[in-house]
């Protein structure tokens, strides 16, 4: 008797470990069968959200190995007269964006989880446009603008059902932009930040970032936030931080490094990086673009800094979003800025859809790095 009760306290123990492991399993792998409702309680509640446990990174794979590394670009669908506040562009004009973009990158990245971004998806799907998307949850501080809190939450759902709606074609999710920085206009509370970033990350099997300039990154107190996500999305714009040609590239090699030694533990991917082509030279004042941009601006500029910036991405094999594929006039102030004002002029197309010479003489340039590495072999 006594040798069946030790066998059977042995069966038990087995047992009990067993569903032990399964259980941490299944909270690793968090299957889509999230219930939205639910989830919706939870976000209006005050209730402390866990991390999964154990917390199993992700890893973050942008492209198939027959695609290169570089080939990624943030995507503004909105055209004169458009923005993300209504009207927004119809299905048709994102399909012919993305004809276009399709022959140049294979990933893109957008900023919100909305009606627009859903067509975005909807065109992919139907059109079989060889692209992924990292999916971005826009994100507002909610401790001093509480209504904001209820567009917070929306978004977090519906990014949610479209990563149930689109699971192949969405890569990765980006929860919040530039929401930690200093000079935010935005700026959220990092508890609120990692609610939403748990929200999404306990519900979805997708590997997880949020998006910050590099003066986040860089400093001790991100790592709270680092500890929540997969990889990290950092933002490095040479032409904001006063840099010229000759200084741009090596300033963003070193600026990297920084962020990589920061957090030596995670993937990180560059977010934005490009140069403007027009900007309000008049503009002046604290954090003002007139202050703060001192290389030259212009399209021969864009060129040059396409040019140099694409030898960068390939030696060191980082994925890198181009800032960005079309120009948005919807942005710096809209209808109430010039068409000088520097956040409308990002673009490598202008925004009717036509190529800018930079982006022409670029492709240009290349095609001619790629016939010598050939030659080469």
């Amino acid at each position: 008797m006594k040798h069946f009760w030790i066998f059977a306290l042995l069966v038990f123990a087995l047992l009990l470990s067993s569903c032990v492991q399964n259980s941490n399993k299944d909270q690793s792998a968090a299957p889509n069968n999230f219930n939205i409702e639910e989830i919706k309680l939870q976000l209006e509640s005050s209730d402390d959200l866990e991390t999964q446990y154990p917390f199993i990174s992700r890893e973050f794979i942008p492209f198939s190995e027959a695609n290169p590394i570089e080939r990624a670009v943030s995507y503004g669908c909105y055209r004169k007269g458009q923005a993300p506040w209504g009207p927004g562009p119809s299905k048709e004009q994102i399909a012919e964006d993305l004809s276009i973009i399709s022959k140049y990158w294979n990933l893109i990245r957008v900023y919100n989880a909305d009606d627009d971004t859903e067509h975005i998806l909807e065109m992919i799907e139907e059109n079989n446009f060889p692209i992924k998307v990292m999916l971005g949850v826009w994100l507002e501080n909610e401790t001093d603008k509480s209504e904001k809190k209820v567009t917070n939450i929306a978004n977090i759902l519906r990014c949610l059902e479209l990563t149930q709606k689109f699971p192949k074609i969405i890569s990765a999710v980006n929860v919040g932009n530039e929401t930690q920085v200093f000079w935010s206009w935005h700026k959220m509370d990092s508890k609120d930040l990692i609610r939403y970033i748990r929200t999404i990350r306990n519900n979805t099997t997708l590997p997880i970032t949020t998006a910050d300039d590099y003066n986040f990154w860089n400093k001790t107190e991100s790592k709270t936030v680092a500890s929540e996500i997969d990889f990290i999305t950092t933002h490095i714009h040479p032409l904001w931080n006063g840099k010229t040609l000759a200084t741009a590239i090596p300033w963003t090699d070193k600026t990297i490094d920084i962020v990589k030694t920061n957090h030596t533990e995670k993937l990180v991917v560059l977010g934005e990086i490009g140069w403007a082509t027009n900007y309000n030279v008049n503009k002046k004042g604290e954090g003002q673009q007139g202050t703060l941009i001192k290389g030259e601006v212009g399209i021969q500029a864009q060129e040059d800094f396409l040019n140099q910036l694409d030898n960068w991405i390939v030696s060191n094999n980082i994925t890198t979003f181009l800032f960005e594929a079309y120009d948005e006039s919807w942005k710096g102030g809209a209808d109430q800025t010039g068409a000088n004002e520097v956040e409308k002029n990002w673009g490598v197309f202008y925004e009717d859809r036509t190529p800018k010479r930079s982006f022409d003489n670029f492709l240009i340039y290349k095609q001619k790095s790629k016939n010598k590495s050939l030659r080469r072999k």
